[in-house]
């Protein structure tokens, strides 16, 4: 994968200054990786958003069905699908105006994060939300 899509500045910016997260695939099931980064991005002032077709309340917050309906534009959207899904999540967020697009360790789409930065969003791929917040020291 290129390094090209884990730029320590978009790293830095997406987790210090944004507020508004929606994590595609947060369902509730507390054992998931989704659920153990959506809280602690939530534990560190974001507003999070859980992005699952069940649409269930996870973590305080209601859920939605898609990107499409929730009630603002987001900051960044964490795509925690498998990586053959990615490329539609990417494509949805583009649609829905979000700024950035977040794809966590092991799920690479370099065609999909190409799309989304020619779309005009930053893009971070195959790197894990709470230990690059671990290296901003």
């Amino acid at each position: 994968m290129s390094e090209d899509f884990a730029d320590t500045a978009v790293i830095r910016k997406l987790l210090l200054e944004s507020r508004t997260w929606a994590f595609v695939g947060l369902g509730d099931n507390p054992a998931r990786t989704v659920h153990d980064q959506a809280r602690r991005l939530q534990q560190r002032g974001k507003k999070i958003y859980p992005v699952h077709p069940e649409a269930r309340t996870v973590l305080g917050e209601p859920g939605h069905a898609s990107l499409a309906d929730l009630p603002e534009k987001v900051d960044v959207v964490g795509v925690y699908r498998r990586a053959e899904h990615a490329g539609a999540v990417v494509d949805e967020a583009i649609a829905a105006g979000a700024r950035a697009v977040w794809l966590p360790l092991d799920v690479v789409d370099e065609a999909a994060a190409r799309r989304a930065r020619e779309a005009g969003l930053d893009v971070v791929m195959d790197r894990c939300p709470a230990v690059e917040w671990s290296l901003l020291g």
